[in-house]
């Protein structure tokens, strides 16, 4: 695999409360995640932090090398209950971080497979033989007029509520999460990313920019910078895998 990560803060906002994980080793299972933070006082900042922290810990020390499907599943699911737990419990303890939250999507890879998990409404897409798909629904409150034909997809982009969100860790003692598997070949091409940047480029715009680049750091950078040339209104992630 080859891959990357960019993040910046924007042109807007003060502070960067977007978090993300990428592999720490060889010895370490593919572990890619982007978490996008919400709350005042910064603590949008802890939450994503958290949730990367807790979500890439639980899957390092629990990752089965010969593990099945289900059992990858499950070792998912569980990281992120105890990725929102924490969460939630920390924002109930302490008065500066009530209310916080934070999406995350993260994408594990094993034996030719792509195990996506996933709460809120950063994203994941594939790129393959020229075309961008998302592998993620967003738990926002558009989306689900989208998918109920309240709205279409031109108005979903420019909804004043686009940013409000159906689903989050850390906001309840209870969360649903999200699970995806996928195959994966040579020479696809996998993006993880927070709303800054779905928020700022339409899909099209993504996949050029992606395929047009020399690198995947190329592209990660290229990505950012069109992001705030449109604005920079929020926060961008992004994590970029290329599988060789």
């Amino acid at each position: 695999m080859i891959h990357c990560a960019r993040t910046d803060k924007g042109m807007v906002r003060t502070n960067n409360e977007d978090a993300f994980y990428l592999p720490e080793g060889e010895d370490k299972p593919l572990l890619f995640i982007v978490a996008d933070g919400m709350g005042g006082h910064k603590s949008g900042e802890i939450a994503s932090r958290m949730a990367v922290e807790e979500i890439s810990s639980h899957i390092n020390h629990s990752f089965l090398v010969r593990g099945s499907g289900n059992e990858t599943m499950q070792i998912i699911k569980e990281a992120f209950y105890n990725a929102n737990i924490k969460i939630y419990r920390t924002s109930l303890q302490r008065e500066e971080c009530s209310g916080m939250g934070t999406t995350a999507t993260m994408a594990l890879f094993k034996d030719g497979r792509v195990y996506i998990g996933h709460v809120g409404d950063s994203r994941a897409y594939i790129l393959r033989d020229g075309c961008i798909r998302q592998l993620t629904r967003d738990h926002s409150l558009v989306w689900q007029l989208l998918e109920e034909g309240r709205l279409t997809l031109e108005e979903v982009r420019c909804h004043p509520m686009k940013n409000v969100i159906t689903r989050a860790l850390g906001v309840d003692e209870n969360v649903d999460v999200d699970l995806v598997e996928h195959e994966y070949k040579k020479g696809d091409i996998f993006l993880l990313c927070s709303d800054g940047l779905t928020n700022m480029l339409e899909d099209k715009e993504i996949r050029d920019i992606i395929l047009g680049a020399e690198s995947v750091g190329a592209a990660a950078d290229k990505l950012i910078e069109a992001a705030n040339s449109c604005g920079g209104f929020d926060n961008i992630t992004v994590e970029i895998i290329l599988v060789d």
